[in-house]
């Protein structure tokens, strides 16, 4: 039997070896193509300790065999790309399981969009840690990336609401993880099994290691780069919590089969500051001001972006109903004037405010532009989610509209997710600003100003090889810069194939050792996922980069 037949035998979903299947799921949003071996549709958490226990058995057995887990495939690393052996989680594992009061269970191939319309159903609350891609992504994706978005300024990362996790080990042992007490973790420790085994080897790692690790952790906003072991001991809570080192591990440590996620009841009315910036020398004002007022939100997007979204309007209404349609088309009269006079400001800035009544969001807003008084900005207040949509849409849809619209050219992520501290712009932005220029890239830059995290997309045609060595070139550069500023070089997205030979540009050899240790702990034969968070190669992006058009 071929490698399709034998993992077909063992489980009650589907696996296929098809030519067209495996075309499919060989590509992510990412600048990679990693064609696997055969796809697997896991019916449920036995299908999955099923697929890896075989896998298990077959690399013991000299085998050359792996499983890159994947849920709705929007990653823009390439986390979910694999030559072996595809676990993907949407077609069948895609069930809500119990609505608590301020909780939801989910499986890891459930739309963002439908676990969201499910808890507002019911409980009139959400999981606020959702990306722009919220309409496409998977709750396995968020996890496993410990995704962030427009509203992480306020709420916080997908880490802050996981609650507890469904896990399958690398043995195929299935486990259940949540934040233990003291009490709780010796006797997890006495297990004479791999779950007892990963207890207490990770905890005499966190131990023995505790001032590097501490000294190790980032101190930006947001950080989804390594495994995030500074999280797992709370010396002062008296807690042991796994499941922050397998959020964000892009399922190289464990393979979730179910989630309770925490749920956050959002303000009911909102108002937006949108603020027209043409000198970027005075960012870091503009932030520090309006930061003062508390917005729920504080996005941005830059010119390039600006004029792509006023070029295809028609494709972004066409989205949506009929009557919306129409609306949004009218309501982008104003910004294509601007493309036509030439008027188009270098940033725009979208500060949100929520609060209970439709009158105090208002109020924020409007304290917020009465604080940028006496600074050279345009300014405009949309009193109304509708009336900032035009806004959102184009923030939210930016990074599609590049995928989508521009012959010949591909958004290229690379060099899409750094972090750096707010406090910082002043020295920061006109060395990223220098250090771009000298690659002559056409490229947008979208992010969450307010976190200081920017998402820098290159447009590019891979099929040029100089294209695909710009990228080897720049890359270093960029993530060498942000390391002199203490940032993250990537927020939200993770390392996946295009970070993670870059790590230890943020971390130094000896944190990245650590983070090889805790992989070997968890997943000592190197089934889960290998070449991502740890083992990742130059050689590896240089293999796997799209080479054509």
């Amino acid at each position: 039997m071929n490698l399709r037949e034998e993992i077909a035998r063992l489980i009650k979903g589907d696996a296929s070896d098809d030519a067209q299947v495996r075309t499919q799921y060989g590509r992510d949003t990412s600048i990679f193509e990693r064609v696997p071996e055969v796809v697997v549709f896991p019916k449920d958490a036995e299908d999955v300790s099923a697929v890896v226990k075989y896998v298990n058995r077959a690399k013991s057995q000299g085998q050359n065999i792996s499983i890159a887990p994947r849920s709705a495939g929007t990653d823009m690393t390439g986390g979910p790309l694999t030559n072996s052996v595809a676990l993907v989680f949407s077609k069948y594992m895609n069930h809500i399981g119990e609505i608590g009061q301020d909780f939801a269970e989910s499986e890891p191939g459930v739309y963002y969009r439908d676990f969201e319309k499910a808890t507002l159903a019911n409980r009139g609350m959400i999981m606020p840690s959702y990306p722009a891609s919220r309409e496409l992504c998977a709750i396995g994706g968020m996890v496993s990336n410990n995704s962030g978005g427009e509203l992480t300024l306020h709420y916080g990362k997908t880490n802050d609401y996981v609650k507890a996790l469904d896990v399958v080990l690398s043995d195929g042992s299935a486990v259940f993880l949540k934040p233990l007490s003291m009490r709780e973790l010796a006797a997890k420790e006495s297990q004479q099994d791999l779950e007892g085994k990963i207890y207490r080897e990770t905890h005499a790692l966190i131990e023995a290691h505790a001032a590097e690790i501490e000294a190790a952790r980032p101190n930006v906003t947001k950080n989804s780069a390594g495994y995030a072991l500074w999280n797992v001991l709370d010396k002062k809570r008296g807690t042991f919590d796994l499941t922050q080192l397998i959020v964000g591990s892009q399922g190289t440590l464990g393979l979730v089969t179910k989630a309770k996620l925490g749920l956050a009841k959002t303000k009911g009315h909102r108002a937006m500051l949108v603020v027209f910036l043409s000198d970027i020398g005075i960012l870091p004002e503009i932030v520090h001001r309006v930061l003062k007022s508390d917005p729920e939100s504080f996005e941005s997007y830059d010119d390039q972006t600006f004029k792509l979204a006023v070029r295809f309007i028609p494709q972004i209404v066409g989205q949506f109903g009929i009557i919306q349609m129409i609306k949004l088309g009218l309501a982008f009269i104003p910004e294509t004037w601007l493309v036509l006079t030439g008027g188009v400001p270098k940033l725009v800035l979208m500060a949100e405010f929520a609060e209970d009544t439709a009158d105090e969001a208002l109020e924020k807003a409007e304290d917020a532009r009465d604080a940028l008084d006496g600074l050279a900005v345009r300014t405009k207040i949309a009193r109304s989610e509708a009336a900032a949509k035009k806004y959102w849409t184009i923030r939210r849809e930016s990074f599609a509209l590049l995928r989508k619209n521009l012959k010949g050219l591909y958004a290229a992520p690379f060099i899409d997710d750094i972090v750096v501290h707010p406090d910082d712009y002043p020295r920061f932005l006109p060395e990223l600003t220098t250090l771009l220029s000298q690659h002559h890239l056409l490229y947008t830059i979208a992010g969450h100003i307010g976190d200081a995290n920017f998402h820098i997309i290159p447009l590019m045609n891979l099929g040029e090889e100089k294209n695909r060595k710009e990228i080897l070139e720049l890359s270093p550069k960029v993530y060498r810069l942000v390391a002199k500023y203490h940032g993250s070089i990537t927020g939200e997205h993770n390392d996946g194939i295009i970070r993670t030979p870059y790590l230890p540009l943020m971390y130094g050899e000896k944190m990245c050792t650590l983070f090889a240790e805790v992989k070997k702990i968890f997943d000592p034969l190197n089934i889960l996922n290998p070449g991502k968070k740890v083992g990742g190669t130059i050689a590896d992006i240089e293999k796997y980069m799209i080479k054509h058009g």
